[in-house]
């Protein structure tokens, strides 16, 4: 599904995601990702939620941020995706976060939806991205350690 959501937001080739990397990052030893997925009456998935936790420096308390919510085109309007927003507001209620934070892309019809469970834009937040080229050199800025001789 999350090459699905992939075509939706029109970038089918910027998606690499493999089975067995969610896997791993779902299920491996130190798991930091977590996902739900939303299932119907015959028992096949029509959504997921993948999140993470974040950490608000100035509540002092962890988040969860919402990293993809997806609902398959024949599944909308069910309620699969409010149940799944719910249930990871749920989490946040039960222990203590006091957020739950997502990026929608800027045209997406769901920007209703998300008003209407009282969701507000960030608007004054401005998102920035450092990967490819400019994220390698920038790492190639930290000085190597320095070596013990004794060690």
């Amino acid at each position: 599904m999350v090459h699905e959501l992939a075509d939706y937001e029109r970038a089918p080739e910027q998606c690499h995601l493999t089975e067995e990397q969610l896997t791993s990052a779902l299920f491996g030893a130190s798991p930091a990702l977590f996902g739900h997925v939303a299932v119907d009456a015959a028992d096949e998935p029509i959504g997921f939620a993948l999140w993470f936790l974040n950490f608000s420096t100035w509540e002092g308390v962890h988040g969860i941020y919402l990293e993809d919510l997806y609902v398959r085109p024949a599944a909308r309007g069910t309620g699969a995706g409010r149940l799944l927003l719910a249930t990871l507001a749920a989490i946040c209620v039960e222990r203590g976060y006091r957020r739950l934070d997502w990026w929608m892309i800027n045209w997406n019809p769901a920007a209703r939806f998300y008003a209407a469970i009282g969701a507000t834009p960030m608007d004054e937040w401005v998102p920035y991205r450092l990967a490819g080229p400019a994220l390698h050199e920038l790492a190639g800025q930290v000085p190597a350690a320095p070596t013990r001789p004794d060690a």
